[in-house]
């Protein structure tokens, strides 16, 4: 099993910047891959930003590409989403996920930490 537990998110002004964490714990996480995932009332829960932990296979959605930046810090097992010039669009809960690279499901999933862009 894989607890993950996120922190960080709250309101910040349009162009202001927010990091989010992810702290992750039960077993080793290095042939795992670690995502950020957001979902926006009336909107689909979309990928935002993945990355596999013991490093390579980054990808970010067009829509935070060069704003937002995934991070793996092994000594805290903690997963970093470093969001900056942030705008409304950003609004949304964000989600840590975690998969073994051989499955294609994310198993394991934190609560959530909610983002508020104001304008």
């Amino acid at each position: 099993q894989v607890q993950l537990v996120e922190s960080g998110g709250g309101l910040v002004q349009a162009g202001g910047s927010l990091r989010l964490s992810c702290a992750a714990s039960g077993r080793t996480l290095s042939s795992y891959r670690m995502s950020w995932f957001r979902q926006a009332p009336g909107n689909e829960r979309e990928l935002v930003a993945s990355t596999i932990w013991s490093g390579g296979g980054t990808y970010y959605a067009d829509s935070v590409k060069d704003r937002f930046t995934i991070s793996t810090y092994n000594a805290q097992n903690t997963v970093y989403l470093q969001m900056s010039s942030l705008s409304p669009d950003d609004t949304a809960v964000y989600y840590c996920a975690a998969r073994e690279l051989s499955k294609s499901r994310y198993a394991y999933w934190g609560q959530g930490t909610q983002v508020i862009v104001s304008s």
